[in-house]
């Protein structure tokens, strides 16, 4: 089952949930995998609000104290290792969510050792990532899994070995209590239709899109595509590009270089969109 938090909400609730699923229950074992599915499964009653309520108790949880120490509550005392696996980390708002999930660690005593690794947008190098994390022996990981389901086998690999595992925003694939503890999703199918909607207000008489998105394979981008089709469609809107959306990486350099391509390819482009603005920024 899969937790659905309010896009408002960051990395910072992901920790504190990981934390407390880690201490509850120390990995994806069989001996282990019931009980690390029980917070996911009172979360599973709720919709899309209830889950983002949910969310909302994690994120004031990080504001609770434990009685002793004026560690957060969900802190807890066992010791254990925290990564975080990023699949490219290199933009600002990669660069920010790394911050603020060394910060939250930070704050918990108990965890002695915090781990990051980035993928550099290379799969192989995010699945080499994973596999080290595991032979390392974390007791925690959050990982950004912008590969989509080239990335299952990795993680489920990494759940049976015993670590509690989390993937963050983009599914890959599977599911909850067989290849990782629980999936952490926002609604970008939303983002979409409200992207949508927005070109139709831009563009009443119609007109070509170009969409960009992350990296090729991104559960992210195709969500928000998907969305922002469904809504668009009938009125006269052209997607140009490579489809569902032009991969960027959601790398600066990179944005740039398909945006050039994608204006000497098309004379007339009406309007653009990204999931990352600063990206187009550069562009």
């Amino acid at each position: 089952m899969n937790l659905r938090l309010s896009s408002k909400l960051g990395i910072a609730a992901v920790i504190a949930m990981i934390l407390a699923l880690g201490l509850a229950a120390c990995g994806g074992s069989s001996s282990s995998s019931s009980s690390s599915e029980e917070p996911a499964s009172s979360e599973e009653s709720s919709e899309a609000g209830g889950a983002a309520e949910e969310g909302e108790t994690a994120e004031e949880g990080e504001s609770e104290t434990a009685s002793t120490g004026g560690a957060p509550s969900w802190c807890g005392e066992k010791e254990i290792t925290l990564a975080l696996a990023d699949g490219f980390g290199d933009n600002n708002w990669r660069k920010i969510t790394r911050a603020e999930a060394e910060a939250e660690a930070a704050e918990c005593p108990n965890v002695k050792e915090f781990i990051y690794t980035d993928g550099q947008g290379n799969t192989q190098k995010s699945i080499s990532d994973l596999e080290g994390l595991t032979a390392q022996g974390v007791n925690a990981a959050v990982v950004f899994p912008d590969a989509g389901k080239a990335m299952l086998p990795a993680i489920t690999n990494m759940y049976k070995a015993g670590v509690v595992t989390v993937p963050y925003r983009v599914f890959p694939g599977g599911e909850a209590g067989v290849n990782y503890n629980t999936y952490v999703e926002t609604d970008f199918k939303e983002a979409g239709k409200l992207w949508g909607e927005w070109i139709l207000k831009a563009l009443p008489k119609g007109g070509k899109v170009l969409p960009l998105g992350g990296p090729a394979g991104n559960t992210q981008s195709e969500e928000e595509y998907e969305g922002m089709a469904e809504v668009v469609k009938g009125h006269n809107i052209e997607m140009i590009g490579e489809q569902p959306f032009s991969a960027t990486n959601w790398e600066p350099a990179k944005t740039q270089q398909v945006v050039t391509a994608n204006l000497a390819k098309y004379p007339e482009i009406d309007a653009i969109t990204t999931d990352f603005g600063a990206a187009l920024a550069s562009a």
